[in-house]
């Protein structure tokens, strides 16, 4: 009986392979702990290290990886990789459409770049799955290095804390921690994600030490967060640990009579709703703080995202369907043709309109493809047995904190907060296509 033959792989893969007969040198076998050791030196260092040096690491994982692939048979190409190529290939057509191109093309090498450190992270957690652990408690690293810092904060001088206390808010005299991130925003942005891996390893681990490790990271961390008084981290955190303990009792009660694994979930729910409306009531910090979401244009930090939004809405209308090309170069060259006076910006202070700014309206449709590509990897999780579940769930459940941050601002597009989406995507990407 004559063999079927092997399926072609997509035109897009096919330059892999091209030194696999080449690839038989000592390089070859070492892959994996090279790819291991850079993702770690990189996740740890996020919050630390200047530009320059995680620009290095960024470059260094994109050509690893690109040296690995020319060694290694291509593969498929998953659902989220799919939607990832359809925005670069967005990308690049707006930036051959941007009215200001050489801007736009160092926003198309900086996506370039981080598309390189999710194709390595992809390729070694698809080829030594171990790893995921190992990126992770170096990613806890730096979470946990940042939270003690953060912390510290409170009982040093507050001079250089000041500066973030708003004389025009409702907030007056809060003060705001902000680690070595130098901004509370920033500073809540990166831990968002990390907190809901910080508790599946503390679940995950099997070791004392390791366990006190991820709890040590998971409390300071989410002190931290709450210290920054990020009213966009705030929200993150909430849905990001509640997306986490909500997914994990589903996957606990999976094996319930009906109507508890029902009502058990809504139970939950109604506590935590409860437990947070009595914390808003009784702790005036926390209280003057949710005031300001709602005070509309009386709070000025509502007010400026306001203005801002309205500018960028008239960008989205006169490019609606490739935008002005990708990055903050090009936003801040057309951004003042549209901007109100005294409200500088840097981008458009929302994730959605941010896509619709920079690729128009095919660039936001690849966006939320994406993310219901994210949100089947993880849900399928849910029921299975794959030793991918946990981790899964982790970070579908950071991906769901990092959207309601992202909704009201764009610190998602930094690398200290964007690098550790590139590895909830590409965790979800293994567990999705892993094969019972």
């Amino acid at each position: 009986m004559s063999q079927a033959p092997a399926p072609c792989p997509p035109w897009l893969l096919r330059w892999q392979g091209l030194l696999a007969g080449h690839a038989a040198g000592p390089l070859a076998s070492r892959f994996s702990l090279l790819a291991g050791l850079v993702l770690c030196a990189l996740m740890a260092a996020l919050p630390v290290v200047t530009r320059a040096g995680l620009s290095l690491l960024i470059l260094a994982a994109g050509a690893l990886w690109v040296l690995w692939a020319l060694c290694t048979p291509p593969g498929r190409i998953g659902g989220i990789s799919g939607w990832l190529l359809l925005m670069l290939g967005i990308a690049v057509l707006a930036t051959g459409f941007s009215p200001v191109p050489m801007a736009a093309v160092k926003g198309l090498l900086k996506l370039v770049s981080y598309l390189g450190v999710y194709a390595l992270m992809r390729q070694l957690l698809a080829t030594a799955p171990q790893w995921w652990n190992r990126i992770v408690a170096a990613l806890l690293a730096g979470e946990l290095l940042s939270s003690v810092l953060a912390i510290r904060q409170l009982y040093g001088d507050t001079t250089e804390l000041a500066r973030w206390a708003d004389p025009n808010s409702v907030a007056d005299g809060t003060i705001r921690v902000y680690g070595p991130l130098e901004n509370p925003n920033l500073l809540a942005g990166y831990l968002i994600p990390i907190l809901p891996l910080a508790l599946v390893a503390l679940l995950r681990w099997r070791r004392w030490p390791q366990r006190l490790f991820a709890a040590a990271c998971l409390g300071l961390g989410s002190a931290a967060l709450f210290l920054s008084y990020s009213r966009g981290g705030w929200l993150g955190m909430l849905a990001a640990l509640g997306a986490a303990v909500l997914l994990l009792v589903l996957r606990q009660t999976r094996h319930w009579p009906t109507l508890w694994r029902r009502l058990f979930p809504l139970l939950l729910l109604a506590g935590a709703a409860a437990a947070l409306a009595l914390a808003v009531t009784q702790i005036e910090p926390l209280r003057i703080r949710v005031m300001s979401l709602l005070a509309g244009r009386q709070d000025s930090s509502n007010n400026f995202r306001i203005n801002v939004w309205l500018a960028a809405i008239e960008m989205i209308q006169d490019r609606p369907w490739l935008g002005i090309g990708p990055g903050n170069s090009a936003f801040n060259l057309i951004y003042p043709l549209y901007q109100q006076p005294k409200f500088n910006a840097l981008s458009a202070y929302s994730v959605p309109l941010e896509l619709l700014v920079e690729g128009g309206v095919p660039n936001l449709l690849a966006g939320l493809g994406l993310l219901g590509a994210s949100i089947r990897a993880g849900w399928a999780q849910l029921k299975g047995e794959s030793s991918w579940a946990l981790p899964a769930l982790a970070s579908l459940a950071a991906i769901a904190g990092l959207c309601m941050q992202g909704a009201t601002d764009t610190i998602f597009f930094r690398p200290e907060v964007q690098l550790s989406g590139w590895f909830c995507l590409a965790t979800l990407s293994v567990s999705r296509d892993e094969r019972p």
